[in-house]
C-alpha cells in the first residue's frame, strides 16, 4: 500500500483528491490537511510515501513547505498556475498538477511515484528499469523499446521521443524525471532540452553532437563530461 497525505487550502480540493484515492486499490489515505503548519507538522510525524501539495497556501506556501522538511516523501504539487511548474522541478517533484483535472492524470501522478518508490525498494542487484518504456500517446499506450530511443527532446511540459523507423512520440513527462529513470550507462543529459543515447552518437563537432543528420547541442560546461561519457579514451579536446 502506498501511504497518501493530502494537503490544500480548500475543502473541494481536498474532497475531490480524497475521492481520487479511495478509487485506487492500493493507494491508503493516512491523512489531510487544510491548514499548512498543522500540515507540516503532521507530515514530520506520519509514515507517508506520496504528499499531494498544494501550491498557493496562505502563512507557508506549498513550495516553502516542502523546502523545510529534512526528509520530504514524493511529491505532487496540485495549483491552479502554470508558472511554478519550473520551481517544481527544480524541488524535483513527481508531478506537477493543473487543477482542475481528472482522475485520469491524477492516475498517471501515482503511476510515476509507484515505478520511483519500486526502484527505491528493489534489491541492489536487482535491475530497476525495464529495457524499454510505455509511452501514452494520442490515447493510447505505446510500447517504446530504450534501444530503438536517438534522442528524447524537451518540449516545456511534454516531450518528443525520436526514434530509429522515423517514429516520433509526444507524451507529457520531464526531462528531469526521464534523466533519473533511463539508465545513465545508456543515456546522457547533455542540454537542458536534450537527452541522448550515449551509442547512437556518431560524431562531435565542436558543441555539437550528431545523430545521423540531427545535431544536438551541448550545453555550456558539459562538453568534458559528455566526451568522457559518450566519447571514452578521446579525452577533453
Amino acid at each position: 500500500m502506498i501511504k497518501i497525505f493530502l494537503v490544500d487550502d480548500e475543502y473541494l480540493a481536498l474532497n475531490l483528491l480524497e475521492a481520487y484515492v479511495q478509487q485506487v486499490p492500493d493507494l491508503e489515505l493516512v491523512g489531510k490537511e487544510k491548514l499548512p503548519m498543522k500540515a507540516l507538522e503532521r507530515i514530520q510525524q506520519e509514515p507517508i510515501d506520496l504528499l499531494f501539495l498544494d501550491i498557493q497556501m496562505p502563512v507557508l506556501s506549498g513550495n516553502n513547505l516542502l523546502k523545510t522538511l529534512q526528509n520530504p516523501p514524493l511529491v505532487v504539487f496540485t495549483t491552479a498556475y502554470a508558472e511554478y511548474a519550473i520551481e517544481a522541478y527544480d524541488l524535483n517533484v513527481v508531478d506537477y498538477l493543473l487543477k482542475p483535472f481528472p482522475f485520469e492524470r491524477f492516475l498517471q501522478a501515482v503511476q510515476k511515484a509507484k515505478q520511483l518508490l519500486q526502484a527505491r525498494q528493489a534489491p541492489p542487484d536487482a535491475p530497476t528499469v525495464p529495457n524499454f518504456l510505455s509511452l501514452k500517446v494520442d490515447g493510447k499506450l505505446a510500447k517504446v523499446a530504450l534501444e530503438d530511443i536517438l534522442y528524447i527532446e524537451g518540449l516545456k511540459e511534454y516531450v518528443r521521443f525520436v526514434c530509429t523507423g522515423n517514429r516520433k512520440y509526444v507524451t507529457l513527462e520531464s526531462l528531469r524525471n526521464l534523466e533519473e529513470q533511463l539508465p545513465h550507462t545508456q543515456f546522457s543529459r547533455v542540454h537542458k532540452s536534450y537527452i541522448v543515447a550515449n551509442n547512437k552518437v556518431s560524431a562531435l563537432d565542436g558543441n555539437m553532437l550528431e545523430i545521423g543528420t540531427v545535431k544536438i547541442p551541448i550545453s555550456r560546461g558539459k562538453r568534458e563530461e559528455v566526451v568522457a561519457g559518450i566519447f571514452r579514451g578521446l579525452g577533453g579536446s
